[in-house]
């Protein structure tokens, strides 16, 4: 309501009544003035932002048939959203708010990308809305990469299926289960083409839950798919149909990240400096090959707990190892001590085995990473 100049005063005899009238003009415009509209969203990668911190986006990318979201004040709902697609492939879109950054738009004031090693904690809450006429999963996508990268396709996608609706599976197959954030997951594991994917399924729906990003990456770190030097650059929560969709809700949605995970000059920690070094030698034949590593700690203080990430090159794959765990069997992989060798004195070390076979020609790994801090090689 515009309000009237301070230096309008009306004569003392009339202020009653015109203290009346306006009011009953007040009354008028509070009655029949509109609601604000909110925003619909039909262009297929078209997207706003809400609280003025987050961004909507239609992210219609698996069909030409039309979607549309319009947004609320603390969400979206999918207001159209024609078309279907098989159920044994790809879902049609993608429609989500997120915290982050996405093909070059990011969201307002956000603190992403920022370093795994570098962040304490991530909450982030959820309220769902959903519909039985269509065929979807509710899910949120968490996206990871060794660089902190704005644009384009991530290295490492993890999503967390909070309702799934239909004839529906994630990428790959499943590989077991896990309890996280105190929940219990399927774990599914697989690659779409242009990234790897792990994914988290529930046993039954969760419609409203509030939890710690950060829980889900430390667990896809452990199964060697992304590292502690490497970037959360959004986190995304909405919803994949496969058909239909029309009336599914995001009701409400909050995501920050709280800095401060590394601490600086502590060795063997994440975010610390330099303080090891490894060696790596190897006994090769045609098609296999063993690898035997020395971890040694170059600080002052001692390492407890201590994993060794680093990636194996193409083609090459762990068939077994001795004195450490080494998961998983290709790619970014991570050993880790097994029962009486998980300290690393200072100036101490640790050493470990394994066998693999090879494709092509072969190579070293390279980047060797102890507890998130990169090591030099002897």
């Amino acid at each position: 309501m515009r309000r009237l100049p301070h230096h309008i005063r009306a004569p003392h005899g009339l202020f009653a009544a015109l203290l009346t009238a306006l009011a009953v003009v007040v009354a008028l415009m509070t009655a029949t003035a509109p609601a604000q509209a909110d925003t619909t969203i039909c262009e297929q990668y078209g997207s706003t932002t809400i609280q003025g911190r987050y961004v909507v986006q239609n992210n219609r990318w698996g069909t030409s048939a039309t979607q549309c979201v319009t947004t609320t004040e603390t969400g979206f709902r999918l207001t159209r959203a024609d078309g279907s697609v098989p159920t044994n492939g790809a879902p049609k879109s993608y429609p989500s708010v997120f915290n982050g950054c996405h093909y070059t738009n990011c969201s307002p004031g956000t603190q992403l990308p920022a370093r795994i090693s570098g962040i304490s904690s991530a909450p982030s809450s959820i309220s769902y809305g959903f519909v039985g006429d269509a065929v979807y999963n509710a899910s949120y996508d968490i996206w990871l990469d060794p660089t902190p990268r704005t644009d384009g396709v991530n290295r490492t996608e993890i999503m967390i299926w909070l309702n799934k609706v239909g004839p529906i599976q994630p990428i790959g197959s499943q590989v077991g289960t896990a309890t996280v954030g105190g929940r219990s997951w399927q774990v599914w594991s697989g690659s779409n083409g242009s990234n790897d994917v792990l994914s988290f399924v529930a046993p039954s729906a969760i419609s409203d839950w509030s939890f710690d990003v950060m829980d889900f990456v430390r667990e896809t770190v452990a199964r060697g798919m992304a590292r502690n030097d490497w970037y959360l650059t959004s986190v995304q929560a909405g919803f994949e149909p496969w058909q239909n969709g029309a009336g599914l809700a995001v009701n409400s949605f909050s995501s920050t990240v709280d800095t401060g995970g590394g601490t600086p000059g502590d060795p063997g920690e994440p975010g610390g400096p330099a303080a090891c070094t490894v060696s790596y030698d190897t006994n090769v034949w045609p098609g296999g090959f063993t690898a035997n590593v020395t971890v040694r700690n170059t600080g002052s203080s001692a390492v407890d707990g201590w994993e060794l990430a680093f990636t194996l090159p193409s083609g090459q794959r762990v068939t077994n190892a001795w004195n450490a765990s080494v998961t998983p069997s290709w790619g970014a992989v991570t050993a880790r001590p097994v029962d009486g060798n998980a300290q690393i004195a200072p100036g101490g070390s640790q050493n470990f085995g394994f066998q693999g076979t090879y494709s092509g020609s072969f190579a070293r790994p390279d980047g060797f990473r102890l507890n998130g801090t990169a090591c030099t090689s002897a």
